[in-house]
């Protein structure tokens, strides 16, 4: 693994790189079902957004199979140092990939409210910008998960405020829509329900990355600035 020193006991990193590995599963999984979600939203595919939400049980099913291996490995190896960071490190980004999971589920639903609903796609094209970008950053942090890259996960978390932006100008045009249209007001609300979990979409995916730092580089930069955090990585 990665960065990870072996150890005397083979099974002992056996058990670590499964561990990674089954994050890796788990991670890839959430990804898909947002990648799905979104591509539900694009086209209004009640059928696709049936599917995000019947498989958001599997994301869940990993989130408590993985927690029982971090629990079972603490208990019996006692990890130190750079082993325990990484356990740690595990554990919240596993539940910030459930998270992801649940957004994913909530914009599949909003979706079927959606498709329902005589509303121009065109009123919705922030909305899939927005959802490509943050995307990007799902795959990203995951990456630089995968290659426990501390560099990598820098770089993602510090698009974080532009999804913030992004999230801010959407609720903008969505309230400008409601205001000359009064009729569609409750088609527009879920539109903003969708824009609130692509934003909580991109904290997770930071979050993912801030915890990669923190096993790489031995530093929590959790709750800080982006400048503060490329100090804390670059040794400034």
């Amino acid at each position: 693994m990665s960065n990870v020193p072996h150890h005397i006991s083979r099974q002992f990193d056996n058990e670590l790189e499964t561990i990674r590995s089954d994050v890796l599963a788990m991670g890839g999984l959430a990804e898909q079902q947002f990648s799905d979600a979104l591509e539900a939203l694009i086209r209004f595919d009640v059928s696709l957004a049936e599917q995000v939400i019947e498989n958001e049980v599997k994301v869940n099913s990993c989130e408590v199979s993985i927690d029982e291996e971090c629990v079972t490995l603490l208990a019996r190896r006692q990890p130190a140092a750079g082993d325990l960071r990484f356990v740690m490190a595990v554990i919240k980004t596993i539940t910030d990939l459930e998270r992801i999971g649940d957004e994913a589920d909530k914009i599949a639903r909003m979706t079927i409210n959606l498709a329902e609903k005589s509303v121009p796609r065109s009123n919705y094209i922030g909305i899939n910008t927005m959802g490509v970008f943050v995307r990007d950053m799902v795959r990203d942090a995951l990456n630089a998960f995968a290659r426990m890259d501390s560099q990598e996960a820098l770089v993602t978390a510090g698009k974080e405020p532009e999804s913030d932006e992004q999230y801010a100008a959407l609720l903008r045009q969505l309230i400008t829509y409601m205001m000359e249209d009064p009729r569609n007001i409750s088609s527009f609300m879920d539109a903003v329900w969708v824009a609130r979990a692509l934003e909580r979409i991109a904290d997770h995916a930071r979050n993912i990355c801030e915890y990669v730092i923190y096993f790489v580089e031995g530093k929590d930069v959790r709750h800080i600035s982006i400048e503060q955090m490329e100090d804390e990585v670059r040794g400034g």
